[in-house]
């Protein structure tokens, strides 16, 4: 009798079933918070790379955190940086807040030439390959002390034209200019009061407010 030859042992694979409807049901679960809610993109992306790490086994990717961290390290590195910028994050991307004092003379919109430096840097992480899906929307600050010249009216007019001057400097350090855009608040979006509830006025607080926010935020 001829033997028959020995069957390899049949792979139980039921289990991928159960694996495809855990993956669908977090994909919907995900998709749905995303259509009900106000995206968080650092939210996101730690979400995302945590699925990516346990799940997928894959390297996580945080641009945004590395952004972040590399722009600190530009800041911290120049001499005067500390006085002239602070980098932070918000639920949309980074955000470099540069300060006015620093960046322009009073009541001026023209970049000094002290500001250039730490600009050219910033330039050089933002250009990079691995950030050139971000855009940066350049908003400009004022405090609540009017502003009334023939240049600048109002504080709309020098929080504008402050905006555009850095967008101007910053498409001449190598940023496309596609992947900018500007916005005037004046006063009405400080970072902290800028008087007591008396309606003193809070000179420190003030000098926070007056700034430029570049935001960098996923295109």
């Amino acid at each position: 009798m001829a033997l028959q030859p020995n069957k390899p042992p049949e792979v139980d694979s039921s289990w991928m079933e159960t694996y495809g409807d855990m993956v669908t049901l977090l994909l919907c679960f995900f998709v749905l918070l995303a259509s009900i809610s106000k995206i968080d993109a650092n939210l996101y992306e730690k979400v995302q790379s945590g699925i990516a790490q346990e799940i997928g086994k894959q390297k996580a990717q945080r641009p945004i955190e590395d952004m972040k961290k590399e722009l600190t390290e530009v800041v911290s590195a120049m001499s005067g940086g500390d006085s002239l910028a602070d980098v932070a994050t918000d639920e949309r991307g980074v955000v470099l807040n540069l300060d006015s004092g620093a960046m322009f003379k009073q009541g001026s919109a023209e970049v000094r030439p002290e500001a250039m430096p730490l600009l050219k840097e910033m330039a050089v992480t933002l250009t990079h390959k691995r950030f050139e899906s971000y855009v940066l929307e350049i908003q400009g600050h004022t405090d609540d002390t009017a502003v009334s010249t023939p240049q600048y009216p109002t504080n709309f007019d020098l929080a504008a034209a402050r905006a555009l001057a850095t967008l101007r400097a910053m498409k001449a350090l190598g940023v496309g200019e596609d992947r900018m855009i500007i916005a005037a608040y004046g006063q009405y979006k400080p970072r902290v009061p800028n008087r007591t509830p008396e309606g003193n006025p809070l000179p420190v607080n003030q000098s926070l407010n007056r700034r430029v926010s570049i935001h960098v935020v996923p295109h």
